[in-house]
């Protein structure tokens, strides 16, 4: 079976700062390897990716590393405001953390929230962490400024029948929900151990999942959200939220649907279509993937690409999984190996001083 290649609008490649979790060339060998060909990267990384020098920084490391094509987001800080507007045709967006996560990008100050939601421009995408109360005030804010706005990775039940009606409201929001919350509880935190289940949002009740796929109609995209730690940091005295999901997604979807929960249209209309809509991503001619949707198999991480060397998926049994990639004609992903050489993935927006 055929489908396009995926999008995932968010995933944390970790470079610069992080390396030794992810860099842009095993994180993206990653996303080859789960049938993904364009990924948008997030801003906290160390240093934060809020200014034209560290937007280049991160731009040059994937230009020499990526082997599928991307974008940069820029973080939103209470320093930044005018000059991040002026970056924004580089960007894949902006994106504006409302609550506490791994970094230090955190937005205290309410002022700073509306200032950024008026000033940048409503031509390139605002997506923002918020939970709950946080939530809530982030579709205030569309509503007031009237422009888009994208809320990352919803987890609970409150969330996603807020969301339902601010859309019935005709408010432009859209969201996206990962695969963790939709596959996970805190019910498997026992399973997975107390540091390695660290996620922000946190893993919710199996109510609440039960939500997410109760109202799958108000959720636009899946994204991964892929944060990877290292074993030695998920386990240690003070484990850093996040969990990688680059190569567990898409066969996740696929076992849902040969489970009767999704169809391969569901997976492709938040995988590629809406994702493609919301964040203004150009078309990638030439470019599929081909599964083998009643393949039987077990998911080991060591057996994965991405840096970390776990996964919270560790010893499922997958119905569904990706033979090869091909990416603008060319095969880049086959029988479990990557046949491309690094910096062949191409930066989707314009160039910054140069850098492409």
């Amino acid at each position: 079976m055929r489908t396009p290649g995926l999008i995932d609008p968010h995933v944390h490649m970790r470079e610069p700062g992080g390396e030794h979790k992810e860099d842009w060339e095993s994180g993206t060998r990653a996303a080859l390897a789960g049938g993904v060909t364009m990924v948008l990267a997030m801003p906290n990384t160390k240093p934060s990716v809020t200014d034209s020098d560290t937007l280049a920084t991160a731009l040059s490391a994937a230009r020499t590393k990526a082997v599928c094509d991307y974008a940069q987001f820029l973080g939103a800080g209470s320093g930044n405001l005018t000059k991040a507007a002026t970056l924004a045709p580089f960007t894949a967006g902006l994106k504006m953390y409302l609550d506490q996560t791994f970094g230090t990008l955190k937005l205290n100050n309410m002022e700073d929230w509306l200032n950024h939601f008026r000033n940048w421009p409503s031509s390139s995408p605002l997506c923002v962490h918020a939970e709950g109360p946080s939530l809530a005030t982030a579709i205030l804010l569309a509503e007031l400024t009237n422009r888009p706005v994208h809320l990352c990775h919803i987890s609970l039940r409150s969330e996603i029948l807020l969301i339902k009606a601010a859309k019935e409201r005709g408010i432009p929001v859209t969201c996206e929900v990962t695969p963790h919350h939709l596959f996970l509880s805190q019910d498997d935190v026992s399973t997975i151990g107390p540091g390695r289940s660290e996620v922000r949002p946190m893993l919710a009740s199996r109510a609440d999942v039960q939500a997410l796929w109760d109202n799958l109609e108000y959720i636009d995209c899946f994204a991964t959200d892929h944060a990877p730690h290292t074993l030695q940091e998920k386990d240690g005295e003070n484990p850093p939220p996040g969990f990688p999901g680059l190569e567990s997604a898409l066969p996740l979807y696929l076992t849902a649907a040969a489970e009767g929960r999704l169809t391969i249209d569901d997976i492709i209309t938040r995988s590629v279509t809406n994702p493609r809509r919301i964040f203004h991503l150009p078309e990638q001619p030439d470019t599929f993937v081909e599964i083998d949707p009643q393949a039987r198999w077990t998911f080991s991480a060591a057996n994965t690409y991405t840096r970390c060397g776990w996964s919270p998926f560790e010893g499922y049994t997958m119905t569904g999984r990706v033979i090869s990639v091909t990416l603008r004609g060319k095969v880049v992903y086959q029988d479990g190996k990557i046949t491309t050489k690094s910096g062949s993935g191409q930066n989707i927006r314009p160039a910054l001083n140069g850098i492409q």
